[in-house]
């Protein structure tokens, strides 16, 4: 609780270095109050493309959540707008077999929870945060009322993990025990990947689809002999405040 604090009171700090409105105001203007950028919280379940049989995640317990500052620049009188943005995404992936991620010597693989003595175990996850750089290109049905108009986007997130580690709860001796494992798993330090959105008002359904793979090239989890490299997915929706 106190890192997220102290993520949502640095991104606010973020915005006077973003939002510098200088448009001069319309009385007539209806919709949107007159204030630098916007706040997008964004909520998604991942799930993940060509993934091994042992990384078997849940789809409610593997989510996304994602908080981004945005600046709107409208391009000339058009329709279309440039959105830069700056912010956190907070994922994890749940694993239905309770599975968990270890090393065998120098190669990542996962691990079940009879060979890592703990049967008892109730939930297992892997968690990544990044901070992110989201870039959109925003078409308007009515950009002079954006909170009553249709709008898609299209573009594209670079990020940089943070903080990763694989959570386990699990029950010994009639007590309920959770352990957490802080290490990197050979996961991707930078990732870029594209994104779409559709919606009216403040509203949207989002879809990002990770260009990069989740693990360093091959250095994925090792299954029948193999390294396992795969991408993830992440569909949601979208909340703006104006």
């Amino acid at each position: 609780m106190r890192k997220l604090a102290a993520i949502t009171i640095f991104t606010v700090l973020l915005i006077p270095a973003f939002g510098q409105d200088t448009t001069t105001p319309n009385p007539k203007k209806t919709g949107r109050p007159d204030i630098p950028g916007t706040f997008t919280l964004e909520l998604g379940v991942n799930s993940a493309s060509g993934s091994p049989s042992t990384f078997d995640i849940g789809f409610w317990g593997s989510r996304s959540l994602n908080v981004y500052y945005q600046y709107e620049m409208r391009i000339l009188k058009s329709k279309f707008s440039f959105v830069p943005g700056i912010g956190f995404s907070f994922e994890r992936f749940k694993f239905k077999n309770e599975y968990t991620l270890d090393y065998n010597g120098s190669s990542l693989i996962m691990v079940s929870p009879q060979t890592a003595g703990r049967t008892n175990t109730k939930k297992s996850q892997l968690i990544t945060n990044y901070i992110e750089v989201p870039l959109e290109i925003c078409f308007r049905t009515n950009p002079e009322d954006p909170a009553r108009s249709f709008k898609a986007s299209v573009g594209g997130r670079v990020g940089y993990m943070f903080d990763s580690f694989t959570k386990i709860k699990y029950k010994e001796d009639g007590e309920m025990k959770k352990l957490k494992d802080k290490q990197d798993f050979n996961l991707q330090k930078f990732r870029y990947g594209v994104s779409a959105k559709i919606g009216v008002g403040n509203f949207s359904l989002f879809g990002y689809y990770n260009l990069t793979d989740l693990f360093q090239k091959d250095k994925g989890i090792l299954e029948n002999s193999q390294v396992k490299n795969f991408n993830t997915v992440t569909v949601g929706i979208s909340l703006s405040s104006f």
